[in-house]
């Protein structure tokens, strides 16, 4: 497999009416496939493929799982019918057995949401192939900034990876937020944790990062449970030593979700700063 060196992005997934409602973050997805080199082949680490140990799939044909509960039912017939690819999942299992991340290849496993989502918006044809790769939220961001590392040299073989999650993620007080929309600001309490975040990211600040939960202002309250952060470890984990990192968009849900995007490479460096739709 050859091709241009692609960037590696971390990516807010948000709620999965991204995928049919109309919103900031939604239209600068739409956009931002063209911003990229074409991809070879895509690697998802996704907040929502949260496994014991270390799992890719290597379906040949993923299905489309709609790993969500309570959304109109347009959101359940959608589907994403990208190809897998099953000699590169064993390509990468290797590469993470031998950095001493011992990794199993699942043939059954489809994309889920945090996946197909943004992928349906970034690339509707849906004619690139798709891979994941597990996070484990019971180990920590240095776990997966080693995950993210293992994987770097495939960026030179064109396989865009992506770290989908949230920029911040606390569902309970999302949800006890029902009347504000997508224009509503931000509490100083998540808007503290996200100018950090995305600061730390562009000064690559990636020790205060690996340590977020005690350096960070509100880490706690921004992240109850991790998994949703996790995934922006594995992008960094893929970046190069000398690539400045780039806040690529900024905006919210309800004020309480950030739906943040990160990009270090070869959109981080045409130095557009953060791109803003409203």
């Amino acid at each position: 497999m050859a091709g241009e060196r692609m960037p590696t992005l971390f990516i807010s997934h948000g709620s999965p009416m991204l995928a049919i409602e109309d919103c900031a973050a939604r239209r600068f997805l739409q956009g931002l496939g063209a911003r990229l080199p074409r991809p070879q082949a895509i690697v998802v680490f996704s907040a929502h493929h949260d496994d014991v140990g270390t799992s890719v799939t290597g379906a040949e044909h993923p299905e489309t799982i709609h790993d969500f509960g309570g959304f109109p039912r347009e959101l359940y017939r959608l589907r994403y019918a990208a190809e897998g690819n099953a000699p590169l999942a064993q390509r990468i299992a290797a590469r993470l057995a031998a950095a001493a991340l011992p990794a199993e290849v699942d043939a059954r496993r489809g994309l889920d949401h945090g996946a197909w989502i943004p992928l349906l918006l970034m690339y509707p044809s849906a004619d690139v192939p798709v891979l994941q790769v597990s996070i484990d939220s019971a180990q920590g961001p240095s776990h997966h900034f080693a995950l993210g590392r293992a994987l770097r040299p495939l960026r030179d073989e064109g396989v865009l990876v992506i770290g989908s999650g949230g920029a911040t993620h606390n569902l309970r007080a999302y949800f006890h937020a029902p009347e504000r929309g997508y224009e509503a600001p931000p509490p100083e309490w998540v808007e503290a944790f996200d100018e950090w975040a995305a600061a730390a990211v562009e000064t690559r600040r990636f020790d205060d990062l690996l340590h977020y939960a005690e350096r960070a202002p509100y880490a706690l309250q921004n992240h109850p449970t991790p998994e949703h952060f996790l995934p922006l470890f594995t992008t960094l984990g893929a970046a190069l030593d000398d690539e400045p990192g780039r806040r690529i968009h900024a905006s919210y849900d309800r004020g309480l979700l950030s739906l943040d995007a990160y990009a270090f490479g070869t959109l981080a460096d045409a130095g557009t700063g953060p791109v803003v739709l409203h």
